[in-house]
């Protein structure tokens, strides 16, 4: 059985640069797990892969859905499992690569999920308040109260049920898999986070968000994701130019420890050390595992 690759982590620590390193040698096809990189045009601030960084390497689940398309965990699960099973049948290795965690969860695991029916969106409510109306609902779920997404997918999951989003969770692995992670020293991937949100607006980030929102575009994956929401912001004169930069990469910051609570609790990953002055050492090492892991 073809064993798949997961490569995962935070922002900033080299796994599109490995994705491509271990496609090379183990025949494999890149798919995407990372629920902002899904969209057109979300380029940018999503740090997504260059059509130069792809190196020929077939990508799938790039640049599937307009913005102002419904893209659910539901949908992403029926579209990683179908294109995971066509690369095995060809024999290639899938290699997943992304920091959305769920969306590798419900694509690897016996997740049972249905079409979600229930849009409330509760634009007008706060975090704190989703939270709240979420405990009363269900008073033992564990949650990261600060993620407004899953509080309002687990909001709507127990509406449409009458049952708890935990109860579609399972520990069991539909596929043969290796998890990796890289990651590094937490000042380290801060500064690398600070000065890849300034790289980001050198290289076009804010005309990027201005094309959707002088078009009136505010969809969900403009409205919640870092480095557009700041920016969203900013052009609504809430707040200035400084604050939004300074929100984005202090999001991205929280972001990556929330990432890195996920990653340690719900999947059995072994982590790598990025040496950003020698990555070939980082990629030798990944790849001594990998052929460890498949005798």
């Amino acid at each position: 059985m073809t064993k798949i690759i997961v490569i995962t982590g935070p922002t900033a620590v080299g796994k599109t640069k490995l994705s491509i390193a271990l496609a090379k040698k183990y025949n494999g096809e890149i798919i995407n797990a990372d629920a902002v990189q899904v969209y057109k045009g979300l380029d940018i601030g999503s740090a997504k892969v260059t059509k130069e960084e792809m190196e020929d390497i077939p990508h799938h689940l790039f640049n599937i859905k307009e913005v102002d398309e419904e893209y659910t965990i539901y949908h992403y699960q029926q579209d990683a499992r179908k294109v995971i099973d066509n690369i095995i049948k060809s024999k290639k290795t899938p290699i997943l690569v992304g920091g959305t965690g769920l969306y590798i969860k419900s694509a690897l695991y016996d997740y049972k999920l249905s079409e979600e029916k229930e849009k409330n969106t509760y634009d007008n409510i706060s975090t704190e308040a989703l939270y709240q109306e979420l405990i009363k609902l269900d008073k033992d779920i564990i949650i990261d109260k600060n993620n407004r997404r899953r509080l309002i997918r687990a909001i709507n999951y127990y509406k449409e049920n009458n049952s708890s989003i935990n109860n579609n969770k399972t520990d069991k692995l539909l596929y043969d898999t290796i998890f990796i992670g890289l990651t590094t020293d937490r000042n380290i991937l801060y500064d690398k986070i600070n000065k890849r949100v300034d790289n980001m607006l050198d290289n076009g980030l804010l005309e990027e968000v201005k094309s959707f929102y002088d078009k009136g575009i505010r969809t969900k994956p403009l409205l919640n994701a870092i480095g557009y929401k700041e920016l969203y912001a900013y052009l609504d004169n809430k707040i200035s130019l400084e604050e939004a930069v300074d929100n984005i990469k202090k999001n991205s910051r929280h972001y990556a420890k929330r990432q890195y609570t996920f990653f340690n609790h719900q999947l059995p990953i072994k982590w790598f050390n990025t040496e950003y002055d020698n990555f070939n050492n980082t990629i030798n090492e990944v790849e001594r595992f990998i052929d460890e892991s498949n005798k």
